[in-house]
């Protein structure tokens, strides 16, 4: 047997993974930790392992709103109760309006039957406690890892790393971010636009307490919210116009404070102090499609969202969740779990979700760019009309919740 025989036929013996995820971040740790705990081997590979959480540390300025949906999926995965316990910020309440017409609208969590709306809580802290779960799943790390390139046969997924090594398995996961180097590599391509704007983020204090709420201003400029953190303080997402971000980031710290308050409308009192700023650009993006051969897309490397509705990472855990029971339902009738009608199911149903989710954010981000009298009043009539439609405004903060 020739050399090069050799080799494939030891590749043919090699034992494959059920699942080889890359990308460690939040939404790639679930998926990992959701696919050990249902009992697929799995492996995780990620160029860089998270920094530990510090509680001692500032509040990380990255933070996500998790809805019921990711609160149950946390649950599940055993991980919720540490990540609450360290710090989180329950909110009960959303209170939204428009600069322009005055029009608002309420979402009270006791008006529903909930206890809750969601949890504020840092980015940095979720990716820590997913990835101190992953070993005692019996996930395997392999970090640091870079996949370099991959080739589908009629079995398995051969994955070439950056040391030389091979790594083989039914199904490889793509949850490497926005700029899915894996996505370019398997020739899905995406659409979308970019908002020319950026989201600039901050810690501040207010004058009044928060009161459990997330508060959200619509100004012509884009949206401005100030979330509740666990310690009393509100976390800023600020959208503007790109020159008018950097604008706002080279105020000093008091005059910053001054127009943030304008802009906030005083709605929290004077804003009395303020972490050190940042921004991240804001763009729509989707993959054309979230399946290749043995091969599937999820969270950013399959959706990018504009952050006003805060529901980018929340659906990318609606992803894993889709994931983990598409593959279990096809483990059970006997099926392979790489085939490509087994992936189909799950590719049609989260970008049909997804899809509908991004192009309702995007057209919302439009109507409240609006500028004319007219559309501004037909905005306003139409909030105030939403607000007094109870049964309606339920099914909407359901929908956003996951529920």
């Amino acid at each position: 047997m020739s050399a090069s025989a050799a080799d494939v036929s030891r590749r043919r013996r090699a034992p494959a993974l059920d699942v080889a995820v890359v990308g460690g971040g939040m939404v790639g740790a679930a998926t990992a930790l959701a696919l050990a705990r249902a009992g697929f081997s799995t492996a995780l590979l990620e160029a860089r392992a998270p920094a530990p959480w510090d509680a001692a540390a500032e509040v990380d300025l990255r933070v996500v709103g998790l809805a019921p949906s990711s609160l149950a999926l946390l649950n599940d995965l055993g991980v919720w109760t540490a990540i609450r316990e360290a710090r989180s910020g329950p909110y009960a309440h959303m209170h939204v309006w428009d600069a322009e017409s005055g029009a608002a609208i309420d979402f009270d969590a006791a008006d529903e039957g909930r206890d809750g709306l969601g949890h504020i809580v840092e980015n940095s802290l979720v990716q820590w406690t997913l990835w101190q779960a992953l070993d005692a799943a019996g996930v395997r790390r392999l970090c640091p890892a870079e996949v370099t390139g991959f080739e589908a046969n009629e079995d398995r997924i051969q994955l070439q790393l950056a040391d030389g090594e091979t790594l083989s398995a039914l199904l490889l996961v793509a949850a490497d971010g926005a700029a899915s180097p894996l996505r370019r590599l398997a020739g899905i391509g995406t659409r979308g636009r970019d908002y020319a704007q950026r989201a600039v983020v901050a810690h501040v204090g207010t004058e009044r307490p928060h009161q459990n709420t997330a508060w959200q201003r619509f100004l012509p400029s884009g949206p401005l919210a100030l979330l509740p953190l666990a310690d009393g303080r509100s976390s800023l997402v600020w959208s503007l116009p790109e020159a008018e971000a950097q604008r706002v980031l080279a105020l000093d710290d008091r005059a910053f404070l001054e127009e943030l308050g304008l802009a906030s409308d005083f709605r929290l009192g004077r804003i009395t102090s303020t972490t050190p700023r940042a921004a991240f650009p804001l763009k729509l993006q989707l993959a054309e499609r979230y399946q290749a051969d043995r091969f599937v897309l999820l969270g950013d490397a399959a959706h990018a969202v504009h952050p006003l509705a805060g529901q980018g990472v929340n659906l990318g855990l609606r992803d894993v969740v889709e994931l983990r029971d598409t593959l279990l339902a096809a483990r059970t009738a006997g099926r392979d779990i790489g085939a490509a009608h087994v992936l189909r199911r799950y590719a049609r149903r989260r970008r049909s979700a997804d899809t509908l989710d991004a192009l309702g954010f995007d057209a919302l981000a439009r109507i409240y760019a609006w500028q004319s009298p007219a559309l501004v009043a037909a905005r306003g009539l139409g909030v105030r009309l939403l607000d007094r439609l109870t049964p309606l405004k339920r099914r909407l903060s359901e929908h956003a919740g996951g529920l």
